[in-house]
């Protein structure tokens, strides 16, 4: 593991402390600070020359001085003679544009895995993308995992009965269906419209969720008007217990004052893939950590052994 080095932006320092515990290996030293008129100064301190260098830097809020900062490390560790660069990103931000849907909108999913590459970056490693096409916007290799496995975890210990997992929309079934697959659960589907980008309605479910412990999985919150809304309605349906498992918690807006009213919601389960600031804390908000998963993926990539097992 010589030849190993693990650097950190300011998004998510403590992420990159546990993945390098679990890799037993210390954080190489940079200075990532700013210029007094606010741009952002890098300096890498380690020799990475020849070395496979790994950057952990999620694209969460602040989106756009993350991205930057991920940007200009990989340009200095770049000429700085690194044998290869990874841009490890638990949270790919900008992946919500991934296709025009609209005339006149931009694909900025496509436009930051392009910017991504001119910097320098040999590969990415990710986690839970909000479309899987964004794969196929990298002309570099991209290993996607998923967290499906810290959340079976989790639930498995809480030896939950007649459980169903439940889509919030339509274009989460593929994600639902590895969920209920693993856990040998039902499967259901909440039909709803969009009425505008911050509201919904909710149509009706397809599925049997009456009686049943239901599990909402998603690959991201925001606002959590769409989750709190299909928590109501499964409740109404005659849901026993109602739990949700996020992978990314953005928890923007009113998220946590809609958390405090959603009584019905027995616990909102996210990864630790973008940092939870003390505001945002909450009695039924648990954090699971990816710090195993991205370490064990990081460590087969540094020996260049299968990644696949990861995400099956």
């Amino acid at each position: 593991m010589d030849k190993l080095a693990i650097f950190s932006g300011n998004a998510h320092p403590e992420l990159a402390k546990n993945i390098g515990k679990y890799l037993r290996v210390g954080l190489s030293s940079a200075l990532v600070s700013r210029f007094s008129e606010g741009e952002i100064r890098v300096k890498i301190d380690d020799n990475v020359r020849g070395k496979d260098v790994f950057i952990i830097q999620p694209t969460c809020p602040p989106t756009n001085d993350n991205l930057m900062e991920l940007l200009i490390m990989i340009d200095a560790v770049r000429r700085s003679s690194a044998q290869r660069i990874t841009a490890v990103i638990p949270y790919f931000g900008y992946a919500r544009q991934d296709r025009k849907d609209q005339p006149r909108v931009p694909i900025t999913a496509k436009l930051v895995a392009n910017i991504l590459t001119t910097a320098g970056a040999s590969r990415v490693l990710t986690v839970d993308l909000h479309a899987g096409q964004i794969q196929g916007f990298f002309d570099i290799p991209l290993d996607h995992l998923f967290s499906v496995g810290v959340f079976f975890d989790y639930f498995q210990k809480l030896k939950l009965e007649d459980v169903v997992v439940v889509s919030p929309d339509v274009g989460g079934i593929k994600m639902a269906r590895a969920y209920a697959k693993r856990m040998s659960a039902g499967l259901a589907i909440i039909d709803k419209r969009r009425e505008s980008p911050e509201k919904t309605e909710v149509m009706h479910i397809l599925g049997n969720v009456e009686g049943k412990n239901a599990i909402i999985v998603d690959d991201l919150i925001a606002t959590g008007s769409s989750l709190f809304e299909a928590v109501e309605t499964l409740k109404k349906a005659g849901s026993k217990r109602v739990f949700a498992a996020i992978a990314h918690g953005v928890l923007s807006g009113p998220a946590i004052e809609r958390l405090e009213a959603c009584k019905s919601l027995e616990k909102l389960l996210i990864t630790d893939s973008i940092p939870l600031s003390e505001d945002k804390k909450h009695p039924r908000l648990e954090v699971l950590t990816l710090s195993n998963l991205l370490g064990e993926a990081i460590k087969r990539i540094h020996n260049e052994e299968s990644v696949s097992s990861l995400f099956d």
